[in-house]
């Protein structure tokens, strides 16, 4: 909350005012501004998990989001790439949902249905290696977003896990992670 602003009263929702609300949704640019330094936390958090890999779980991601650059990605699946397995700590079940769900106000359909849907796509290079279906992917060989998802995994997410890659560090994404997440209005009017 802003210093000094005003607070509201009430104590449940059915007790409150227009003109509180009106002043909950003045302070919500003040709230999203700080989304970019709560994601660079979470990714920082990523850097003291392995979870058995070769590299942590923010090397990963900085490897995928490096190579999708270098590659020649816009800005914006950059963003994507770096953020993909942010939820990996909180949720490793279901990390996709929390990175898919950071991102989806900002992001254009076909990025946010790539989060959503990487961790199924991963699943083909190694699914089988634990008795599941590897082609589970395939039941969405109907969207038109199949094979950029599928793409994104091959040259990007599934190849990111080299001891010996030099990634860019988590201070080369910051500038982009406040860009894309608080920029001028946009914590007034996101995307749909």
């Amino acid at each position: 909350m802003t210093a000094g602003a005003p607070r509201a009263t009430f104590t449940s929702f059915e007790e409150s005012t227009q003109e509180e609300w009106a002043s909950i949704a003045a302070q919500l640019p003040h709230t999203q501004a700080l989304a970019a330094a709560n994601i660079v936390e979470q990714l920082k958090l990523l850097e003291r998990d392995f979870g058995g890999f070769p590299v942590s779980r923010l090397e990963h991601s900085l490897q995928t989001a490096t190579r999708a650059e270098e590659d020649g990605r816009d800005e914006e699946y950059v963003v994507c790439a770096l953020l993909h397995d942010i939820g990996d700590t909180l949720s490793p079940y279901n990390h996709p949902s929390i990175a898919a769900g950071i991102v989806k106000p900002f992001v254009s359909e076909a990025n946010h249905w790539m989060v959503e849907h990487h961790g199924i796509f991963q699943g083909y290079y190694f699914w089988h290696h634990l008795g599941m279906d590897r082609d589970t992917r395939d039941r969405f060989a109907g969207s038109p977003y199949y094979d950029y998802t599928a793409e994104f995994c091959h040259k990007y997410d599934q190849t990111a896990f080299d001891p010996d890659y030099t990634s860019a560090p988590l201070s080369h994404f910051e500038p982009l992670i406040q860009q894309f997440f608080v920029p001028d209005g946009a914590a007034l009017t996101p995307v749909e």
